[in-house]
């Protein structure tokens, strides 16, 4: 399952360990994800008692397919070719025990000027005051690398002491000795951030590679089965 150079949860408590953190996070995604609502203001983000996670990235980083894959639906969240179709943070429910937001993303987008400056300070606000928040998947396409926009989100989420995690995506179209390369810079790179969670996850929402591993990450952040 894993590939050369990937870290999954608990991999120094042995493969039984790393089997019931793999189960649990196939059973959490498993449960029923219910779309709640698109906040387009503070104003409109619900009120929630649920652990939250955040996907983050640059526009068209594919994180409407990720959450797609995660969750195992395929128009759970809204996918685009077009960057900057999602406009709104969408909020999913994941069986009453996690709260899934979709940012709007950052960077590049074929919008308005006006309008991807009001997404950018609705993503910024959210990141830096969601109490709810437990981590954001920021999540960077692997055939371009981190880039200026990611390192700004990082900084703002060091200074809020916001937990995030890099997440790759689109990893089938990289070459197994680039995206390797690509994974120990970008280490090296987080390892300068204080917030910074320090496994970093390769994955395809095509070719379902590494969802396994991140919602076995995720369902350690969320309300205990016994809890719901």
């Amino acid at each position: 399952m894993n590939q050369p150079g990937d870290i999954t949860p608990g991999m120094d408590s042995g493969a039984e360990a790393d089997d019931i953190l793999l189960e649990n996070g196939r059973l959490l995604f498993a449960k029923e994800a219910t779309f709640v609502l698109g906040a387009a203001s503070l104003a409109q983000v619900p009120e929630s008692a649920l652990p939250e996670i955040a996907f983050a990235g640059r526009s068209n980083v594919g994180k409407s397919s990720l959450i797609n894959a995660l969750t195992g639906r395929k128009d759970l969240a809204r996918t685009s070719n077009t960057p900057g179709r999602t406009q709104q943070i969408n909020f999913f429910d994941l069986g009453k025990r996690l709260m899934l937001a979709d940012l709007p993303g950052y960077g590049y987008a074929k919008a308005p000027k006006g309008e991807v400056r009001t997404w950018t300070r609705l993503v910024n606000s959210y990141l830096k005051g969601r109490q709810e928040l437990r981590r954001t998947c920021v999540l960077v396409d692997a055939r371009h690398g981190l880039k200026e926009t990611d390192r700004e989100i990082m900084k703002m989420l060091d200074a809020a002491a916001q937990p995030y995690q890099i997440v790759l995506t689109k990893c089938d179209k990289v070459k197994a000795g680039d995206l390797e390369a690509l994974a120990e810079a970008t280490g090296r790179e987080l390892a300068r951030h204080t917030a910074a969670h320090p496994v970093i996850l390769r994955t395809s929402a095509f070719k379902n590679r590494g969802i396994a591993e991140l919602r076995a990450e995720l369902a350690a952040l969320a309300l205990p089965a016994d809890a719901v």
